[in-house]
């Protein structure tokens, strides 16, 4: 898409500060984090939302999922993964359309940690 910033990011023509990225995903850092460790897993591919997601895309929706626990655990996000199980954690997010909180149109999952700001929304 010639106007999502997320797929100018992808492209590399706006600059991010990446912390992975493979063939399919990239993830950075938001630039107006809701937490001390907010980032941002992007597909590649242009979807613009959750609802939008097929069957064909349900090996993506569970890489993206997968991959939060180990971001968070490798970006200080809190989550311990020892033998009695994670301590701490982090919080995963996906904003579905207007009503759901969506700003940029091109699904991106929020995995956010550290102290809770939200602690208390309900």
């Amino acid at each position: 898409m010639d106007n999502c910033i997320f797929c100018k990011i992808a492209a590399g023509t706006i600059p991010s500060k990446k912390v992975y990225e493979d063939e399919d995903l990239i993830v950075f850092h938001d630039i107006n984090p809701a937490a001390p460790m907010h980032l941002l897993v992007v597909p590649r591919e242009h979807i613009s939302t959750l609802a939008d997601c097929t069957d064909r895309h349900q090996a993506l929706l569970g890489k993206m999922l997968l991959l939060a626990p180990k971001l968070a655990g490798e970006h200080g996000g809190g989550y311990i993964d020892g033998a009695d199980g994670p301590a701490g954690g982090f919080k995963s997010l996906l904003n579905t359309g207007p009503d759901g909180g969506q700003e940029v149109y091109h699904l991106h999952l929020h995995v956010m940690g550290g102290p809770r700001p939200w602690r208390g929304q309900r």
